[in-house]
């Protein structure tokens, strides 16, 4: 379907979120006529979302903006089972207290994004634990599991894929698929919601729960699926180098976030403008058409964009001057990240290869000897060239600490303490 009536889907589809819609004639004409609730589950497997989930996350912000009320559903319940969607393997169990300190960590990232209040658009935070947790297991199985067919759940690719690679599916894990089906219909019960989105992994969790709610009386239910990301050269979103790319401001300062994004692929970068930012889709044809070294302007634009939406304005800029004074004028920025090193460990002359690793630059000093043997290493812009230098009080400079560089991107501040 090529022309939405509603802004919402209408948005989606020129910004290149839409994967899969249950009913494209449905959905469209149920948001072009009235205020829509739908939701995003997102299970509390760590203290913080990464950049991965940020495409879900501006989906329900387009959701409200476009004038629809969004609910961020935590699985304070289904992260007890852990989902084994395209998994190798199952996910460790987490105990109730990691689930919980997990979900609060979470949800201090969704306040960026959405309005929450009492308002009939505003945001609902919901937790799938609130009514999982109590359920009876007898009359579940009676009222719920009847209306699922064993033979169409072990059709789904989720399943298959485990089973085809011979690779153990536990009866645990088998039910979340079950219990995500059923948190469609309460949330349809509780809030009135029409639409489950999520990634297109989710399409047969989603579908399950359209045909859960057909069943139970619910009025139709919809879903929704984005692609799933990758970069041009097929890197996963949210992950790189030195790992995942946390949304939460206390496991990745606001100028490693911004970093991420400056270092896109170029053919990457009209993309992500269109899906991670709000700026006008002429202005995002402008800098997507730019070339060259100018593609970089584009790449700047793009991350002080994204990071302006999560660690505010200020912090975004201040991120993008600090690598425009380092890369630039290789001038040393006082905002970079900084480690303290005891006075005592640097006054007995601290190995070179050591200091790399304990500044977080290199995982071991194999690997630091061969970013040595590479020339990519370098301490107050001098290159090292002996792998067994050592740094000591002579090596701290007039403003009282050490420069490290791995490259000509990672730089970290040493400070003597």
């Amino acid at each position: 379907m090529s022309a939405f009536k509603s802004d919402f889907l209408r948005t989606l589809s020129e910004r290149g979120f839409i994967h899969q819609v249950s009913d494209e004639t449905g959905l469209d004409d149920l948001f072009a006529k009235e205020t829509v609730t739908a939701y995003i589950g997102f299970d509390p497997t760590a203290p913080s979302l990464h950049a991965g989930g940020l495409i879900q996350i501006m989906m329900l912000y387009w959701l409200q903006k476009t004038g629809h009320r969004p609910i961020t559903l935590m699985g304070g319940g289904t992260g007890m089972v852990g989902d084994p969607s395209f998994k190798d393997e199952a996910r460790k169990l987490m105990t109730l207290e990691t689930i919980a300190e997990n979900s609060a960590s979470i949800k201090r990232v969704f306040s960026k994004y959405l309005t929450f209040g009492d308002g009939p658009k505003d945001a609902i935070m919901a937790d799938n634990g609130d009514w999982l947790r109590k359920l009876n297991y007898l009359e579940f199985l009676r009222d719920v599991g009847a209306h699922f067919s064993v033979n169409r759940m072990l059709s789904f690719d989720s399943v298959k894929l485990r089973l085809d690679r011979q690779q153990s599916l536990s009866f645990l894990e088998f039910n979340y698929m079950v219990l995500q089906a059923y948190d469609f219909v309460e949330l349809n019960k509780r809030y009135g919601c029409r639409l489950q989105i999520g990634g297109s992994d989710q399409w047969g969790n989603i579908v399950n729960g359209i045909d859960l709610g057909h069943r139970m009386g619910t009025p139709q239910l919809y879903a929704l699926t984005t692609p799933l990301l990758t970069t041009s050269s097929g890197a996963k979103m949210g992950k790189s180098l030195n790992g995942a790319i946390w949304l939460n401001p206390d496991m990745l300062s606001a100028y490693d976030f911004w970093q991420y994004w400056r270092n896109t692929e170029d053919a990457d970068v009209e993309r992500f403008l269109k899906l991670y930012t709000t700026l006008p889709m002429d202005e995002i044809a402008r800098l997507g058409a730019l070339g060259g070294s100018e593609i970089n302007d584009a790449k700047k634009v793009l991350a002080t964009e994204i990071t302006a939406m999560l660690h505010g304005r200020e912090a975004a800029e201040a991120a993008a001057e600090t690598a425009r004074k380092t890369f630039e004028e290789g001038a040393l920025a006082e905002s970079l990240p900084t480690i303290e090193l005891p006075t005592a460990e640097l006054g007995d002359g601290i190995g070179v290869l050591q200091l790399f690793v304990k500044a977080g630059l290199a995982a071991s000093n194999g690997e630091a000897r061969r970013h040595v043997q590479g020339g990519a290493m370098r301490i107050n812009d001098a290159p090292v060239s002996d792998d067994r230098q050592v740094i000591g009080p002579g090596d701290v400079t007039a403003d009282g600490i050490i420069k490290l560089s791995l490259g000509k991107k990672k730089h970290i501040l040493v400070r003597p303490v």
